[in-house]
């Protein structure tokens, strides 16, 4: 635990001794829980540094299975909270961040909230078919770090619930131990690099007492006072020290400690994850090594990667030596093709030269599919051409005619159909003739060959081409054959 400071003897006042913290799981809710919500992350982050060193809360006291303590890794996932606004964290979410295991946050969440650190607002669901909902969290103030401290707390709204009470002052012998809180609260527990032994007590007492951590009594001895020294008066007098949050920012005690002059780029990647970098990347790239270990491409391909090789130049390689259109076996057909590349192509500017002719030849090969496609749709698509052979043509047109005799019923259909073209005609003046072609001509105009079309398909391209002449006609049955394909477009603007 960490021990309050001591109050003065000669106030009379008996120690008290707090009680092991722990909420059971029916008052780990907002709405039940006995503390107050903290005001904001970093007043928050002063209570977890508190029960981290106090000892109260001693999770295998209720379970026999997770972690033994509230330590330094509980902080670190207390920290990654206090970040958030609201406080919704996803387990993913804090897998990544902290780079532990799911079951680990699990059990850290669940510590928190058995210290009263934590309480739950809205409890994540699970739906069938559908995404996970996180939990959302409040963060809470214990009452047993108000009453360590000497916090004075006030209910300002009385139809309020209880734990929205706000701060209203702070006893002189608790204002000590809040600004090394703040000292603590403003620094950033990073992962730890080992282990601490058990057989090196010494060396752990040294560490802990550079990091802040103020080592915890015996479970006989749980008082109130706060090892802060064995004078009875403040030594404070009578300044007058700021509220909670001016503490809590560290103006009261010492300047933001300096930032780590660590590297943000990290660190450089060695010659094994140089390997396996690049055969990811190929096994991305490359179709016909699709499904292949990562492992065996890395070794088949260790060369190369030595080399300081990027998977472009690979590709740029691979189109020099040729690739062979039916793999068997793609790790051993790799290794054949890789084998002196890193020899022969021994410089950069060689290496660039390959990967010049490889896109070169991929363009190449692009522009080639778009014409075979275009050749493709134009052969389907575009109008019949007719022969060039005069006896070719007879015969074609012999053949039509046939066709449209069995379609029409034989030669006597095709007779009447003429006489009643003939007829047609007769009935109409050379005036309405006239408008006739008029009113196509306007049509054709504005892309329409409907009433030719209808004509031609009804009476025959003779007959269209007596009422409506045969270049009226030939247009018409132009623009009607360009509609039908997808490299023409008629409209209106």
């Amino acid at each position: 635990m960490v021990p309050a400071p001591r109050l003065p003897v000669d106030d009379g006042v008996a120690v008290a001794v707090l009680p092991d913290l722990f909420v059971p799981e029916a008052r780990q809710w907002l709405s039940t829980s006995s503390g107050r919500i903290a005001p904001e992350g970093y007043s928050w982050m002063q209570a977890v540094h508190w029960v981290a060193g106090s000892g109260l809360y001693k999770p295998r006291r209720h379970r026999s299975h997770g972690p033994r303590s509230f330590g330094a890794t509980t902080v670190r996932v207390a920290q990654e909270l206090a970040e958030l606004s609201p406080c919704r964290p996803g387990i993913e979410y804090l897998v990544r961040r902290t780079g532990m295991a799911k079951r680990s946050v699990e059990y850290h969440l669940g510590m928190l909230r058995e210290a009263g650190l934590l309480a739950w607002i809205v409890k994540g669901t699970r739906v069938s078919g559908g995404p996970a909902q996180a939990s959302e969290f409040a963060r809470m103030i214990p009452v047993e770090f108000d009453a360590a401290l000497g916090i004075r707390t006030v209910q300002r709204d009385e139809d309020a619930p209880a734990y929205t009470r706000a701060v209203s002052g702070i006893a002189e012998a608790g204002r000590e131990l809040m600004a090394k809180l703040a000292k603590k609260a403003s620094r950033k527990v990073g992962k730890p690099r080992s282990k601490m032994s058990s057989k090196a007590p010494a060396k752990a007492s040294v560490r802990g007492a550079e990091q802040g951590v103020v080592t915890a009594v015996s479970d006989e001895v749980r008082c109130t006072p706060m090892q802060v020294g064995t004078s009875a008066s403040s030594t404070a007098g009578d300044t007058s020290f700021p509220p909670e949050s001016k503490l809590a920012s560290g103006e009261a005690t010492s300047p933001t400690p300096k930032k780590s002059k660590a590297k943000a780029g990290g660190r450089k990647p060695n010659r094994v994850s140089r390997r396996f970098q690049l055969a990811r990347e190929l096994i991305q790239e490359l179709d016909w090594l699709r499904g292949c270990s990562v492992p065996r491409v890395a070794w088949v391909a260790r060369n190369v990667a030595d080399a300081g090789w990027t998977v472009t130049d690979v590709r740029g390689w691979l189109h020099l030596r040729g690739e062979a259109a039916r793999v068997r076996r793609s790790s051993g057909l790799l290794a054949v093709l890789l084998a002196g590349a890193e020899t022969f192509l021994d410089t950069p500017a060689k290496r660039a030269d390959a990967i010049e002719q490889w896109r070169g030849a991929q363009e190449a090969a692009r522009r080639h599919r778009i014409q075979q496609v275009r050749a493709r749709t134009e052969r389907y698509e575009r109008d019949w051409d007719a022969p060039s052979s005069r006896a070719v043509q007879r015969e074609v047109e012999a053949a039509f005619a046939k066709v449209r005799e069995a379609a029409n019923g034989g030669p006597h259909q095709d007779q009447d159909d003429v006489a009643n073209t003939q007829a047609l005609e007769a009935e109409l003046s050379e005036q309405e003739l006239a408008q006739l072609r008029a009113d196509a001509w306007g049509q054709l105009m504005a892309g329409e060959t409907d009433l030719v079309m209808t004509a031609v398909n009804a009476l025959g391209r003779p007959a269209a081409e007596r009422i409506y002449g045969a270049e009226l006609v030939q247009r018409a049955r132009q623009i009607a054959s360009g509609s039908r394909s997808s490299l023409m477009t008629y409209g209106r603007r």
